[in-house]
């Protein structure tokens, strides 16, 4: 939806500034453009405005025009074209379910994938849950069509689902989320929670401590016993090789032994 409406959480009034992360991250990101062309720049500090924030808001927007010197409406035009930017909020994790045919034929088909988020989650395609740990979406391909059907779940590929596996995956980032503290809220660092480790709201949020964020860009947590199944396959495979195993190169490759010693090759 290309079209701006201000509501009570997303109005240009409502302020917003980079952390002090971001903002080496920026200054690091310029350096790869010539000065006249820094507003090549607008897609990556997009991109670093709704991790911090949690969605592209109005106000990201107007801070990377100015930090860009370039007229917010072309921002707009950036923010509105590509939907990887979500200019509304939405939960801790994104689960974006691909329908494209690839995944209606492949595996169990993503008729079967989007019935199981739909049945666990209580919502439907557009919705977020009432706690805001998952937001569901239906998208169009995601180019992991070899292993479909698949979900991406915020920056991650999640492939050869079955309705079985898909409930074990989204089980465990709720586990991960109630021992974490990252339970609740919106998706950036601007949520709160009461539950699990560190603090409960701010840059610090569900860290180990404050000093840990700091030192690195990423966080660190302790998530215990819950284990959250790694990206990628979840049938088995490591790839994208053929679940039967090898259909070509199941024999020695030729040597000269193999070749004709007449000297006629």
């Amino acid at each position: 939806m290309p079209l701006h409406r201000d509501t009570p959480g997303n109005n240009p009034a409502i302020p917003f500034t980079f952390n002090e992360i971001n903002k080496k991250l920026i200054t690091e990101i310029l350096k790869r453009y010539p000065p006249q062309y820094k507003k090549a720049a607008v897609m990556p500090l997009l991109d670093l405005g709704q991790r911090q924030l949690g969605f592209t808001s109005i106000s990201v927007m107007n801070e990377v025009a100015r930090l860009l010197e370039m007229p917010p409406m072309r921002v707009y035009e950036v923010a509105t074209f590509y939907t990887m930017y979500n200019r509304s909020p939405v939960g801790r994790f994104h689960v974006q379910a691909c329908t494209t045919t690839p995944c209606q034929l492949g595996g169990v088909g993503s008729d079967k994938i989007m019935e199981a988020i739909q049945s666990h989650l209580g919502i439907h395609p557009g919705e977020t849950t009432e706690d805001g740990l998952f937001t569901f979406s239906e998208v169009e391909c995601l180019g992991a069509c070899v292993n479909a059907p698949m979900v991406q779940i915020n920056d991650d590929f999640y492939e050869d689902l079955t309705a079985e596996s898909t409930i074990t995956l989204l089980k465990a980032l709720q586990a991960s989320a109630e021992a974490t503290g990252m339970a609740g809220g919106t998706a950036g660092l601007a949520g709160e929670s009461d539950k699990g480790m560190g603090s409960t709201k701010g840059t610090d949020r569900g860290a180990v401590s404050g000093e840990d964020v700091h030192v690195q860009a990423g966080r660190k947590y302790q998530v215990g016993k819950v284990k959250v199944p790694s990206p990628g396959p979840m049938s088995g495979r490591k790839t994208c090789e053929n679940s039967k195993g090898l259909t070509n190169l199941t024999s020695e490759p030729w040597g000269n032994e193999t070749l004709r010693q007449d000297g006629q090759l």
